[in-house]
């Protein structure tokens, strides 16, 4: 093989494929973590900011969680934690995934749902009277 040949270059045109945005924009016609997700819809624009929304809320509720003192016995607690951290790290990965769409929705749902999740936790440690509202 000679190395004075040039290698073929491969095809750059975007048949077919949409381009990702690499700048912050507004409207329904985002792919959200799956190719053709939302599909230009709005109702299912709509569907899918509500989700993130919730999933952002559960990932307020699951950091909780950590701090919740188990009765059960260190290796069933230890593994309790473990598994909702797990399960916390997932979303909140998903939901980064989901905010590099780079859509204006997306993220005001995102942040919007973390500091409802954050307010209802520490709502919640305020009415059983703990002092541990940091």
């Amino acid at each position: 093989m000679s190395h004075d040949m040039p290698m073929p270059m491969p095809n750059h045109t975007m048949d077919g494929m949409s381009m990702m945005h690499m700048t912050f924009f507004w409207g329904k016609n985002v792919d959200i973590l799956f190719d053709g997700w939302p599909n230009g819809k709005l109702g299912m624009y709509i569907l899918a900011l509500v989700v993130l929304f919730v999933v952002a809320v559960a990932i307020e509720f699951l950091a909780y969680f950590s701090a919740v003192k188990t009765r059960a016995s260190p290796i069933i607690s230890g593994l309790a934690h473990a598994s909702v951290y797990g399960l916390r790290m997932a979303l909140a990965y998903l939901v980064m995934l989901a905010v590099m769409s780079y859509n204006i929705g997306v993220f005001i749902c995102v942040v919007v749902g973390h500091a409802f999740g954050y307010f209802l936790v520490k709502y919640r440690a305020a009415l059983k009277g703990k002092d541990d509202l940091v």
